[in-house]
């Protein structure tokens, strides 16, 4: 996350940086995770919108982020429609096409590629 803050902090005035958290990737009671087990992340898939922004305030206090950040519905139709689960970077460009989309996962998750992506996008535009 801190190369994703570090691009919202050079790129910010220029491209307008989202961040949506989505229905939790590893919640306890459904697919726990032995890193969250390790650093002693212990979340509940939440059952309600409040829940669910909840959990996304407590991520970017703890994690540091200073994306912007919304919230996906309960009916997770952002995540499903860029099949953004449990991790996905997407820019879209000014037309609203997509102009650059990682790959899904966090080994997707690469800022050098979307700052390539960013500064191609700004040079077109």
């Amino acid at each position: 996350m801190a190369a994703l803050n570090h691009l919202h902090d050079q790129y910010g005035d220029e491209v307008a940086f989202l961040l949506v958290y989505l229905k939790e990737a590893h919640a306890a009671d459904e697919r726990p995770s032995r890193a969250n087990d390790r650093t002693g992340i212990h979340v509940l898939q939440p059952v309600t919108i409040d829940e669910r922004t909840e959990i996304a305030h407590h991520m970017c206090r703890t994690m540091k982020i200073s994306l912007p950040t919304v919230v996906d519905e309960m009916d997770d139709r952002v995540g499903q429609t860029y099949n953004a689960h449990p991790d996905r970077i997407y820019l879209v460009g000014h037309d609203g096409r997509i102009a650059y989309q990682g790959e899904a996962g966090l080994r997707g998750v690469s800022p050098q590629e979307l700052e390539q992506a960013i500064l191609v996008a700004v040079r077109r535009d």
